[in-house]
């Protein structure tokens, strides 16, 4: 494919800058504007979530039964209803060395090429030296287990822009970092495998022959190409065997890592505040959940109380993975072993196997309990795309603004590509944030199989949707309302 299938310049001479009142491309915040608190969304639900049910009895789990993985801090925010949780000093501080805050950039040229009255900005997440917004998870995580004095951490890796940092973050507190990094991915995505451990992480592909269940899996299907399912399971098997040593730490998906990702949506908003505008679409990209919740949650809030009703939430997830647009909202296992609580989210099986993508981050069986609610309810909308057609809207992103995209970051690109249109073809003037969560420059061999048209479109692969529980999940939790308040 030819990399000048079309012209920006040339689009972009049809509407000179002049047009626009506003010249402004970039928003920043100074650095005494980061925020000092995460906000958490469960203060301000309509009504409480389902509980997290126990695997044996079909209960709800009580808090302290986590605390055999988790750190006890975690554990408290995964089930608090504070609405602001103060960020620890030593956090804020490693926020700021990221740096925080984080621009907010208008992509002036996108919409000069897609000729569309769209105003289109992005929450540019990619601009710390790990590429992501996963650095706002890794850091509170890193310093909790060393402040309640544990040794390692081990965690999952898909995309491995989580662990990439997390590398960083633990060996900034004198942690050992264990990685299960999904095998589809730990062939694919060298750079991130040899960032981990030029850092000191321990890196190994998964299914791997370190545990039982990666064994059980190799046996059984010795070209597995892996799933953060599996990773997870991998993960928790190595915790159990030596608690007092390791704490296991999830990049998405628990309420209290979408919390920590909130600093995004706060600082977007204060910064759209400054230039009096509020979005009429927030996009992004959703695997486990965490950076799209991080950047939406602040303005779902406005939508929940009603004093922003019309705003719409777009979700985006890859076509081959289809766990929000084809999945079911039930009870389902956070891993492939079955060894975690049961989870109430929308979910295609904690058995799928995921078929090989560029889109790592994205190929998780299930969705965030507090993302699949918000579906559920019907305060948020959820799209597919297939890799290909994410892959040219990346391509557009980056002739037009000069960024190029991680693969799953290009999902929410596509969708905001297609909004914009949309406004194009209505004559509407509408608002459209996109969590740009960060960005390809270690998945240019992505890029080159789309740019030699030899990226396939992967289909989805069986999907046997979970049945451990026969009750809706809000039935379960009008059943055990008293024990859960």
């Amino acid at each position: 494919m030819s990399s000048n299938y079309f012209s920006p310049l040339r689009e972009m001479e049809k509407f000179p800058l002049d047009k626009f009142p506003n010249k402004d491309y970039t928003v920043l915040l100074p650095p005494d504007e980061i925020p000092t608190y995460w906000y958490n969304i469960q203060a301000d639900l309509p009504e409480p979530m389902p509980p997290w049910l126990h695997p044996a009895t079909l209960k709800p789990i009580p808090p302290q039964a986590l605390e055999a993985i988790w750190t006890k801090e975690a554990v408290r925010h995964e089930f608090s209803k504070e609405r602001w949780i103060k960020i620890p000093d030593p956090v804020l501080e490693l926020y700021r060395q990221l740096p925080r805050p984080t621009p907010l950039k208008r992509c002036r040229r996108l919409e000069q090429f897609l000729n569309t009255p769209a105003q289109i900005y992005q929450k540019c997440e990619y601009v710390n030296p790990f590429g992501s917004h996963k650095t706002n998870g890794t850091a509170p995580e890193a310093y909790y287990a060393w402040a309640e004095g544990y040794k390692g951490i081990t965690t999952e890796a898909g995309a491995a822009q989580w662990s990439s940092t997390f590398a960083y973050h633990c060996k900034y507190f004198n942690l050992r970092l264990m990685v299960f990094f999904a095998r589809v991915s730990y062939d694919k995505k060298a750079g991130r495998r040899i960032i981990m451990e030029l850092e000191g992480a321990e890196v190994y592909p998964s299914p791997s022959d370190r545990t039982e269940f990666g064994r059980k899996i190799l046996k059984e299907y010795p070209e597995h190409p892996g799933s953060l399912g599996i990773a997870v399971a991998e993960c928790l098997e190595v915790v159990l065997k030596e608690p007092d040593y390791w704490r296991y730490s999830l990049g998405s998906v628990a309420n209290h890592i979408l919390m920590y990702q909130t600093v995004v949506g706060l600082e977007a908003k204060k910064q759209l505040e400054m230039i009096d505008v509020y979005p009429d679409y927030v996009v992004g990209c959703i695997g486990g959940g965490s950076n799209y919740f991080g950047c939406m949650a602040p303005f779902m809030t406005d939508k929940l109380r009603g004093a922003k009703p019309e705003t719409e939430f777009h979700a985006v997830e890859g076509y081959a993975v289809p766990h929000t647009t084809k999945g079911r909202y039930t009870y389902d296992f956070g891993d492939t072993a079955k060894t975690t609580p049961l989870l109430p989210m929308l979910t295609i099986g904690c058995e799928y196997v995921p078929p090989p993508d560029h889109a790592g981050g994205l190929r998780y069986h299930g969705m965030a309990p507090l993302i699949s609610y918000l579906i559920v309810k019907g305060y948020m909308k959820a799209f597919a795309y297939r890799q290909t057609e994410v892959f040219k809207a990346a391509q557009i992103v980056a002739q037009t603004e000069g960024m190029i995209t991680a693969p799953e970051t290009a999902h929410a690109w596509k969708h905001a590509i297609e909004l914009a249109l949309e406004c194009k073809r209505k004559g509407e003037k509408k608002v459209i944030l996109v969590n740009n969560c960060g960005h390809g420059l270690l998945d240019l061999a992505g890029y080159e199989e789309f740019l030699k048209g030899t990226l396939p479109d992967p289909e989805p692969t069986a999907i046997k949707y979970p049945q451990y529980v026969t009750e809706d999940p809000f039935a379960i939790r009008e059943k055990y309302k008293e024990i859960t308040a």
